[in-house]
């Protein structure tokens, strides 16, 4: 399985930005605990603070991928035209948040990820990651006919 993930604004500064909130550890310490635990999958990794390049790498991914794990930071509440551009994708997508955007302010309450992607994790830290590359793995199990975990 080949899989895009997808970081959005000031998640290049994990493990120096609050935290309190999203811990020490930085995404790319993740992403090699990640690549030795999922030997047989593709892990590719993609992180920009610009709103027109996460919208080019999910077009991207469409033709190269299996399955899309974004977690697009503050443009999960506020960029429609990402939403769209999930929409349009035949792909499955996963929607991950290091916290729980539910128990945060206001205003991270609204997705506009959520409505068009397979699924939604959030507030597990950076296991939400892992745990949304084995959602994306049931998800072409269903797809095959397998059964799921």
């Amino acid at each position: 399985m080949k899989i895009r993930i997808i970081n959005g604004p000031n998640l290049n500064l994990l493990g120096r930005r609050e935290i309190e909130i999203y811990g020490i550890r930085s995404f790319d310490e993740y992403l090699d605990s990640l690549k030795k635990i999922f030997t047989n999958y593709t892990l590719d990794y993609f992180q920009t603070n610009v709103e027109g390049e996460i919208i080019n790498s999910l077009h991207e991914a469409e033709f190269n991928y299996d399955g899309i794990i974004i977690n697009a930071g503050g443009y999960t509440h506020t960029s429609i035209a990402i939403g769209d551009a999930i929409k349009a994708l035949t792909i499955p997508v996963v929607e991950v948040h290091i916290s729980n955007i539910f128990s945060r302010e206001q205003f991270r309450h609204t997705s506009f990820i959520a409505p068009n992607a397979a699924g939604i994790i959030a507030g597990f830290g950076l296991d939400a990651y892992r745990l949304a590359i084995l959602a994306l793995e049931n998800i072409g199990k269903k797809s095959k006919g397998l059964q799921a975990l």
